[in-house]
């Protein structure tokens, strides 16, 4: 049975082993490309969330002007008939589907710009929050600046 002598380092810093500090540092390297293939992937799902999210308001954008067009369409065929109406007799006719060819315009009108809005908020469909994320990102690997969070 051979015991070996106290390390004078050991006991002058109780609880500190410096292998265990060699041993910690080669694992944390060790860890390093789980880090970053976690982080990759956490970035990519990000894009992938903030990119859907953008395309759904594009989308709807999209349908609000489909339902604008089907709307100034009505329209056109009720401002035809007023027009056919006006025309052929003098009064109550043609002011009555002049109203209604109005009313759809205004209708029309309103969900155009309602779409429009919509259109401009969701396009680009660029994630710009994950973009800038992954810069940050990028940076506080190279370890260039301060990293904000």
């Amino acid at each position: 049975m051979s015991t070996t002598p106290p390390d004078p380092v050991r006991a002058a810093r109780p609880g500190r082993d410096h292998r265990d500090d060699k041993k910690s540092v080669f694992t944390l390297i060790g860890e390093l490309p789980n880090l970053i293939t976690t982080l990759i992937r956490d970035e990519i799902e990000q894009i992938r969330r903030e990119a859907v999210t953008r395309l759904k308001t594009a989308g709807i954008g999209v349908g609000l002007f489909v339902g604008a067009a089907v709307f100034a369409y009505f329209a056109l065929w009720v401002l035809i008939a007023t027009a056919i109406l006006g025309i052929a007799t003098a009064l109550p006719p043609w002011l009555s589907a002049l109203i209604v060819g109005v009313a759809l315009l205004l209708i029309a009108v309103v969900l155009g710009l309602l779409g429009l809005s919509r259109v401009k908020r969701g396009v680009p469909p660029v994630p710009k929050e994950a973009v800038d994320s992954v810069k940050d990102d990028v940076k506080a690997f190279k370890g260039v600046g301060h990293y904000d969070r």
